[in-house]
């Protein structure tokens, strides 16, 4: 199975940084809320807070809707093919949301250098730290990404993933942090667990390593990753059955 995943996450990630004008658009949304609204926001707040929350947005956009990619490869036979060869159908799943996750590091990076150059003074391990909890995020939200997209009317694939993507970016309190929000607001954002991560990179932008927000963070999102992965497995598995 690790050959497999690895012969098809080269495979993939090949195709996907040669499309460097694809990678570039895909984060151009959070780079113009850093360059436009980052300004404007650091009257009310600081960098190392606005850009761990267009992190997240990042991660939720790139990642939540890679299930456009099957969807493709099913219009086009691709995985038809692909579902009569040897390989392994974890291996098949594994391979795709690694390649997804590298993608959203290549982004992330792109971010934070323009970040830093914004005004952005956070610390080197905490930023790596950040990133570590946001490659675990990418590779949970592009397993049911693609459990939605084998599951799912491929015409409404990207209408409805593109409706839920918006309001949890709003919720997980990206753009602003939602202690800030009326109590009903706030109240509802516990849901999301992406609020978990925005506050628990926050406090490791700011250097903040050992803290009870940051282990809530990382349990989390550990929680969030070991379902997806399994919901992402089952589904894959049965429909390339």
């Amino acid at each position: 199975m690790m050959r497999d995943t690895w012969v098809l996450f080269s495979h993939n990630a090949k195709i996907t940084l040669r499309a460097k004008y694809g990678i570039l658009f895909g984060a151009a949304q959070p780079l113009l809320y850093l360059v436009l609204f980052g300004p404007l926001f650091v009257s009310i707040g600081t960098w190392e807070t606005l850009v761990p929350g267009l992190i997240v947005q990042l991660a939720l956009f790139s990642a939540g809707l890679a299930g456009f990619g099957i969807v493709f490869d099913f219009r086009s036979g691709v995985l038809e093919r692909m579902r009569v060869t040897p390989a392994s159908r974890v291996a098949l799943l594994l391979g795709r949301v690694l390649s997804n996750a590298l993608t959203l590091v290549v982004q992330t990076v792109l971010l934070v250098v323009v970040g830093y150059a914004m005004g952005l003074r956070a610390p080197v391990a905490g930023v790596l730290a950040g990133l570590v909890l946001v490659v675990v995020m990418g590779v949970s939200l592009a397993a049911l990404s693609y459990a939605a997209a084998l599951t799912m009317n491929e015409h409404l694939f990207a209408p409805v993933m593109s409706t839920i993507v918006v309001p949890l970016t709003l919720l997980s309190g990206a753009f602003l942090p939602m202690s800030m929000a009326p109590g009903w607001l706030n109240a509802l954002s516990y849901v999301s667990p992406f609020r978990y991560v925005v506050e628990a990179m926050r406090r490791l932008f700011a250097g903040d390593y050992l803290n009870a927000t940051v282990g809530v963070g990382v349990g989390v999102i550990g929680v969030f990753a070991l379902v997806s992965l399994v919901v992402g497995t089952r589904v894959f598995n049965r429909e390339n059955a």
